[in-house]
Formats: structure tokens, C-alpha cells, sequence
């Protein structure tokens, strides 16, 4: 039980956390990752190599501590933590050696002089609050996954039926169930969770759906990334009739309900959810600007696609901007996204809801431009495809 006197001790950690909460999650996943082979695969060890995951989870950890008396201040966090971890299958059995491993770090990194028995006592409370949180919430996902008509819990066995070239770097996979049974619907701009051995290991990751539901498969887009193990193994390997096991839909950056002009703002294969959510809102007759960029029409994917949309739906305005485009490229606009790229391609509105999803640079430059155009920062949404960070520009 978190205490009143816990919560105290907690909210005196916190300067502590702001110096040097990145040193002690990095020690953490240390212990935990060697220690603890079974948990392995939950962790994608390019981010543990970036340091993106190790950030991530201090950011995390400062902001339980300063808001450990009123956990509604932390927002909408718990929400993408848990529909993270519900994607992985990140299970009860998994919390207590996070919780020994967080522990066991804090005593290692701030020293028997600071980390006294009260301090480790206080934080041991505050983490079984947390985790129970995040287990009750996880187990409601997990249940309405299951109850949901062509739903299921855990692992389900799927098939690759097809797969399409979209660019010189994106490939579609057109997955299907073994069992040969329906899948649910789900929500534009979720993802999947897949889950692979290559060489011998357990590997998990996410990919966002790109097609919109039919019932009876799904399409998830990849990107071949240098040197990604994942992406690098489902270009080669994953052919027609390869199987995998697949969880269930899941992903908290999804279409809203809005009667407001629909801005859609991507970059790379950050288009891939907002494919569904394109179609879905052109269906319920929105008015869309669809804005892409990318490096030049070789690496563009769905292209022609939006270009067949906004030929069927007059309510969609699309617009594209090549970074480095080829001698026999069209687009819209050249180099870089600007302000002035923004103000001409936006809705004359600014009372819009914009979605916009892209390497971290680029997301957090649409994020600086449309506050300087007037878009309010409730209305504008976006998500990372690794851990989450900073967008300052």
C-alpha cells in the first residue's frame, strides 16, 4: 500500500531522477536484459543501442514521480503505455522482475547514501501501484480483444497470402488466418503485433496496419531499414505462405470522430496508418488534405492509390513534397516541408485536426509549424513508431 509518507519520498527522488534517471534506466535494462533472457524479446535492441528506450523510460519514470499523488496528471501516457504493452503481450508474470530489476538499479546507481532502506521501501510501493494499474488496464484491452467477434488472446497463427512492392523500400504483406476464421475490426491507424524467431531468437515487433478492415485479413507495410533485423528478415523471408504468429489490433493514435476538416501529415512509411484513416474519412465524407513527403517518387509508396482516391472523392486534396526528387519526378512541392509549404496546403480553417506521423525530426518540425499557423496543439495528434520523445524542433 503506497503511503502518504511513501509518496513523500517518492516526490524527493525527483531532482535525482532529472540528473540522472537516464544513467539508472540504463543500468536497469542492463541487469534486466542480462539477468532476465525470458523478457528479451518485449525490448527492440536498436532502441536499447540509440539509448531511445533507456530515455523513454526515464522520461516515464520522472513523470510517475512528480505526479505520484495524482496519476490523472500523467494524461494520456498509461493509455499508449498499455496499449504498447498489450501489442507485445507484456504479461502479469512480467511485472515482479521489472520491479526487481528497477530496485535492484536504484540501489546499485544512487549509492547505499541515497538509496536507504526507506527510499527503496517507498519506491517498491509506488512501483506495485503502478504496476497494478497497468495490469488491470491491460487485462480489460486483453478481454475485449478476445470477446470482440473474430477476436482471440494471445498468439494467433497467420499466413502470408500475398505481398506487394509499394516503393523501392516498402513491401505490403497480406496476412490471413490459418485457422481460416474471421478478424476483428479495428480502429485506423492501429497496429499489429508480430511475433518471429530469427536465428534461433524470439523477436516481437509492431506494424501498423495500412488497409482498411475487411474481416477476413489484414495488411501491414514495411519498410526495409538498414541494417534492421526485422524488416531485413520480412523482406527476404517472409514470402507467400510464410507464417508467423500475430496478436491482436491494438494502438491508441487512431481516427477520432470529428465534423472538422482532416489534415493528414506524413513522411516516409508514416503513411501507412493514415491510409485507413484516409479511406475511412473520405467514406464519411470529411474533407481531407492529405500531405506526404518523401525523398523522391522511387521511394513513395501508395502513390497512386491517393491519387485514385482524390480522383473518387472531391472532398480530398492531396499534395506532395520530394525531398530529393528525380529528373522525372512530379510533385507538389521540393525540399524539405515548410511553414509556408503548410499554409498553402491547409485548409484556409485553422480550427482543423491534424494527424501527422514521421521520423522524429520531421514530426516535430510539422508540430512547431502548426502552432505557428494557428492549429490548436489539442487538435493536432501524432505517435512514434519506436519509444516515445521529445518533439522539440
Amino acid at each position: 500500500m503506497l503511503s502518504e509518507a511513501h509518496r513523500a519520498v517518492v516526490k524527493a527522488t525527483v531532482p535525482l531522477l532529472e540528473t540522472g534517471g537516464e544513467a539508472l534506466t540504463q543500468h536497469f535494462y542492463r541487469i534486466m536484459l542480462s539477468g532476465y533472457p525470458e523478457v528479451r524479446p518485449l525490448f527492440n535492441q536498436a532502441h536499447q543501442a540509440s539509448g531511445d528506450q533507456p530515455r523513454a523510460l526515464a522520461n516515464g519514470v520522472l513523470a510517475y514521480a512528480r505526479n505520484i499523488d495524482r496519476l490523472e496528471a500523467l494524461g494520456p501516457l498509461v493509455g499508449q503505455v498499455v496499449q504498447k504493452h498489450v501489442s507485445l503481450q507484456v504479461l502479469p508474470e512480467h511485472y515482479p522482475i521489472v520491479g526487481t530489476c528497477l530496485l535492484q538499479a536504484i540501489r546499485e546507481v544512487l549509492g547505499p547514501d541515497i538509496a536507504t532502506d526507506e527510499v527503496i521501501e517507498a519506491w517498491a510501493a509506488a512501483y506495485q501501484q503502478l504496476a497494478d494499474l497497468l495490469i488491470g488496464a491491460e487485462e480489460q484491452v486483453y478481454q475485449a480483444n478476445a470477446e470482440a467477434p473474430g477476436g482471440w488472446r494471445g498468439a494467433r497463427r497467420f499466413r502470408v497470402v500475398r505481398r506487394e512492392d509499394e516503393s523501392e523500400e516498402i513491401v505490403s504483406f497480406y496476412l490471413r488466418p490459418v485457422d481460416g476464421g474471421p478478424v476483428p475490426a479495428f480502429v485506423p491507424g492501429q497496429y499489429l503485433g508480430l511475433r518471429l524467431e530469427i536465428d534461433g531468437a524470439e523477436v516481437r515487433r509492431n506494424y501498423s496496419l495500412s488497409a482498411p478492415p475487411d474481416g477476413t485479413q489484414f495488411r501491414i507495410s514495411v519498410k526495409r531499414e538498414p541494417g534492421g533485423q526485422v524488416s531485413g528478415f520480412m523482406h527476404q523471408m517472409a514470402q507467400e505462405d510464410f507464417e508467423l504468429d500475430v496478436f491482436p489490433p491494438a494502438g491508441d493514435f487512431t481516427l477520432q470522430a470529428s465534423e472538422r476538416p482532416l489534415a493528414l501529415i506524413t513522411a516516409g512509411v508514416g503513411i501507412t496508418p493514415a491510409i485507413p484513416m484516409l479511406e475511412a474519412a473520405a467514406r464519411e465524407g470529411r474533407t481531407v488534405h492529405f500531405i506526404h513527403c518523401a525523398r523522391h517518387a522511387g521511394v513513395h509508396a501508395f502513390r497512386e492509390w491517393v491519387d485514385d482516391m482524390a480522383a473518387r472523392y472531391p472532398g480530398i486534396r492531396r499534395f506532395f513534397c520530394y525531398s530529393e526528387p528525380r529528373a522525372e519526378d512530379t510533385a507538389d512541392g521540393t525540399g524539405f516541408l515548410t511553414r509556408e509549404h503548410l499554409e498553402k496546403w491547409l485548409p484556409q480553417t485553422r480550427d482543423l485536426d491534424a494527424y501527422f506521423l514521421g521520423p522524429v525530426p520531421f514530426m516535430a518540425q510539422v508540430k512547431s509549424h502548426l502552432a505557428a499557423l494557428g492549429v490548436p496543439g489539442e487538435q493536432c495528434r501524432y505517435e512514434f513508431f519506436g519509444p516515445a520523445q521529445a518533439l522539440e524542433a
